[in-house]
């Protein structure tokens, strides 16, 4: 049974960092691109960030871009998410996801397992 599990999340003032990670269990990362996702309230899940197998890509919406960070450890079969500089927009519950194969993808309907998703809120 594939399993994503999120963890870091938390509430933390505006221009804080975050970590967050997602680590899998039931299958191996290396072969799979991944992604993040988040959802504000009354908001549709949204892409945030994606990276390919080996890390070698990335892409990042608008927003994020020079403050989040996407990474991975495919020897930890785990993925990560830093984020700095956060502002009080970036609040919402925050979704990792794993794509069926190896390169990058943007849409939520790309991906195959999503986790449980983590709450990131920034106050100001």
């Amino acid at each position: 049974q594939v399993q994503l599990v999120e963890s870091g999340g938390g509430l933390v003032q505006a221009g804080d960092s975050l970590r967050l990670s997602c680590t899998a269990s039931g299958m191996a990362l290396i072969t799979k691109g991944m992604g993040w996702f988040r959802q504000a309230p009354g908001k549709e899940r949204a892409f945030v960030a994606a990276i390919d197998w080996n890390g070698g890509a990335t892409n990042y919406t608008d927003s994020v871009k020079g403050r989040f960070t996407i990474f991975r450890d495919n020897l930890k079969n785990s993925m990560y998410l830093q984020m700095n500089s956060l502002k009080p927009e970036d609040t919402a519950v925050y979704y990792c996801a794993t794509a069926p194969d190896y390169d990058l993808k943007l849409k939520p309907s790309e991906f195959q397992y999503w986790g449980q998703g983590t709450q990131v809120t920034v106050s100001s």
